[in-house]
């Protein structure tokens, strides 16, 4: 894993699996010549869905973004990934996420307590089960929120043939963007984010932890899924901006998410979406942000520009790129983007 601001980034998909078609969808996604392809955790197990995509595919990078860590124990992840980075050969890469304290105290009655503390220990705890099947060694990890003493033989699987999968930390504080940096193989970048704020809070976040654990850039992937208001053509993409407004009115309503509006000066129009999501204006808080905020914040063009455009603003500071493709229509509408992103990298290498 290393990065050169003169070589853009993989170019890899997140998709939503559907029921019962994740099978085919990664075969496709293999086919198109994406990198990678990620899931996230909403109505579906994720790692669940890949072990059945690692059968339908042989070269295809298979991603989490995200895996809801504080809904379940360590020993339950380490378990669930080491299968599935067996089954595909090696091909998993890990991507861990706190979510946000309802969630995990109410949809998940699971404990909710310090998210960058507890993150920073999942992760070790994780590393030290992996060591303990790998190694043959006693199983010894007492922490502040998580003790795992205990591994019999009846329940050491042994070492994994193509090694521990990596693990990447999701993050938008400084708080987890840094423990990223400290013990993580990654930082999967929240979508509500802008070369900027990537640039100048996020970004130098993770090299103080990098530092502060003498690690190094080169061993480290940042993995962004940037906004798209994209389509076939400028009507489709049109409707798309409206609708990635309305995303970027959501997310701006969130006290959690203000600091990046901040930094580009743009606190008052936080203020304004708190307080009309308060009142329940759906509809006035997507008027409300402007079209210079959706340009901040959107790749807007048909998908032959976008798949350009992309690489231009955000592989000079990502490894890797994640567009989403939520229908097998969007998958099928992104089908030739990375032909096109693959031209387009070619280009920036031969300069």
């Amino acid at each position: 894993m290393s990065h050169d601001d003169n070589t853009p980034a993989a170019l890899d998909v997140a998709v939503d699996p559907g029921r019962g078609a994740i099978g085919a969808m990664a075969a496709e996604v293999e086919r198109s010549g994406f990198g990678g392809m990620f899931l996230g955790e909403t109505s579906h197990d994720p790692l669940l869905m890949l072990a059945a995509a690692s059968q339908t595919t042989s070269t295809l990078r298979l991603g989490t973004s995200i895996y809801v860590a504080f809904a379940r124990s360590p020993m339950v992840a380490a378990i669930a990934a080491n299968d599935v980075q067996t089954l595909s050969a090696g091909r998993l890469t890990l991507g861990l996420g706190s979510q946000i304290k309802p969630h995990i105290t109410r949809r998940f009655s699971m404990p909710w307590s310090q998210p960058a503390a507890r993150m920073r220990e999942y992760v070790s705890a994780l590393r030290a089960i992996w060591s303990s099947w790998e190694n043959s060694t006693p199983l010894r990890f007492d922490g502040q929120f998580y003790t795992h003493t205990l591994m019999t033989p009846m329940f050491d699987p042994g070492p994994n043939p193509y090694g521990n999968p990596p693990v990447i930390v999701a993050g938008v504080g400084e708080q987890m963007t840094r423990v990223a940096g400290e013990v993580a193989d990654g930082l999967l970048v929240h979508s509500f984010v802008t070369e900027r704020y990537l640039r100048e809070v996020l970004l130098p976040n993770v090299h103080s932890g990098l530092a502060a654990c003498g690690r190094r850039r080169d061993d480290f992937e940042v993995i962004v899924s940037p906004m798209f208001a994209t389509g076939s053509t400028e009507a489709e993409v049109a409707e798309a901006r409206e609708f990635v407004r309305g995303q970027i009115a959501f997310y701006g309503s969130t006290p959690a998410y203000r600091g990046v509006l901040d930094l580009h000066g743009w606190g008052g129009l936080h203020e304004e979406l708190h307080r009309l999501s308060k009142d329940g204006e759906w509809k006035q808080m997507s008027q409300t942000v402007p079209d210079e905020v959706v340009d901040e914040f959107a790749v807007s063009a048909p998908v032959g520009r976008a798949a350009a455009e992309i690489g231009r603003r955000w592989g000079p500071i990502a490894d890797r790129i994640s567009v989403t493709a939520a229908t097998d229509t969007a998958l099928s509408a992104w089908r030739d983007a990375p032909k096109m992103y693959g031209g387009a990298r070619s280009a920036v290498l031969e300069q």
